[in-house]
């Protein structure tokens, strides 16, 4: 998904992502952190294709099952 913004995204908005991706790689953050900022630039830019995909919401919020390191 990522990979589908390597145009869209500024320098600092393509490292922010990197670095949050590699932090949840390395067991620093849940997988919640680098999923929302990916989100937030669906979002930003419209790009349907991303926001209908399931596996930016696969599960319901209350089992908060992305919430874990």
């Amino acid at each position: 998904m990522a990979r589908y913004f390597k145009r869209a995204l500024g320098t600092e908005e393509r490292a922010e992502l990197a670095e949050l991706i590699d932090d949840y790689r390395r067991g620093l953050v849940p997988l919640v952190v680098p999923l929302t900022l990916l989100k937030h630039h669906v979002r930003l830019r419209g790009v349907r294709y991303l926001a209908d995909q399931v596996y930016l919401n696969p599960h319901p919020k209350e089992l908060m099952l992305r919430n874990h390191v």
